[in-house]
């Protein structure tokens, strides 16, 4: 009796930390929503649903329409993940099925550096780099300057695909060894095990590294704000043409990162408007999120 007493008060203790930081977490992430409802409230009044299907956004006549940014952002967060997946998924098949452990560790210790440089270093490497060869690319087809939609995913490619390796090799290293071997018994040769055992069985957990590089790419700032160009009001027509991805344009996070938001703040409308945006970026960037680790622990469950 003595002995296990020590062990209860060390597991309440335990719970009624982790519950009590979750609960934090929860309370706070419900306050946030809260604040950001009640803070828009005004111009939910003023636009009503053309708020969010208007595609116009003039604040000094009071005309708010987000539907150009919510294209932007979802632009170049496409641009980014037709870069980045092929290139993180097979990546993340090289170092987990055919690197050697030791190996493998290295490479990937180096690509999670790779997530943790500040998105400011990656805008300015964009300026220097990324900027002219888009513009000298796409010379032929007279882009007023390297600042465009497109420069934006491609330097959002190179953000999210650290992101996207790493976790898809977690997912490919979920795949029980046993299985390898029993397909390897049966004759399979190691391509054939990958594309026909592995590659099914880490389906979830690949997924939710894909939606994970996507949530970052949606809520990344500073990188996209530096060479995006921040022109309002881009809407594409016809809603098939590709043009405006070689011009400048804006997103939900470069209009949230400009100045626009200070200058917002002395008005109710315009700074219920700037909110709203908040609002709606962080509902999407959650909801890709919660998908994203359902599919994770779809994965965990099924391994």
């Amino acid at each position: 009796m003595t002995g296990t007493a020590p062990k209860r008060r060390e597991w309440d203790f335990t719970r009624l930390w982790s519950l009590g930081a979750s609960a934090f977490a929860l309370g706070f992430m419900l306050l946030m929503v809260t604040l950001f409802i009640w803070q828009s409230i005004p111009v939910w009044k003023h636009e009503g649903i053309s708020y969010v299907t208007g595609k116009s956004w003039f604040f000094r006549q009071q005309e708010f329409g987000m539907l150009p940014m919510v294209y932007g952002s979802v632009m170049v967060a496409a641009v980014a993940l037709i870069i980045a997946v092929p290139l993180g998924l097979g990546t993340a098949i090289f170092t987990s099925e055919f690197l050697p452990s030791r190996v493998r560790l290295v490479v990937k210790l180096i690509v999670e550096l790779l997530s943790g440089i500040p998105s400011v270093v990656y805008g300015l490497l964009g300026i220097l780099f990324l900027r002219n060869w888009v513009y000298d690319m796409l010379e032929r087809f007279e882009p007023l300057n390297g600042d465009t939609l497109l420069t934006a995913g491609l330097l959002l490619a190179v953000m999210v695909l650290p992101t996207i390796m790493t976790l898809a090799d977690d997912a490919l290293r979920g795949v029980s060894v046993n299985q390898r071997l029993a397909a390897r018994g049966l004759g399979l040769t190691q391509t054939e095990t990958i594309f026909s055992i592995v590659l099914p069985q880490a389906a979830p957990g690949l997924m939710s590294a894909v939606l994970l590089g996507l949530g970052r790419a949606l809520g990344e700032t500073i990188a996209v704000f530096l060479v995006v160009g921040r022109q309002d009001n881009q809407w594409p027509d016809p809603i098939y043409s590709m043009r405006l991805l070689i011009e400048s344009g804006q997103t939900l996070t470069s209009k949230l990162g400009s100045s626009e938001t200070n200058i917002a703040y002395g008005d109710p409308l315009h700074w219920a408007a700037m909110v709203g945006l908040g609002l709606i970026l962080l509902l999407m960037t959650a909801a890709i999120t919660w998908v994203g680790i359902r599919l994770g622990k779809g994965k965990d469950g099924h391994a």
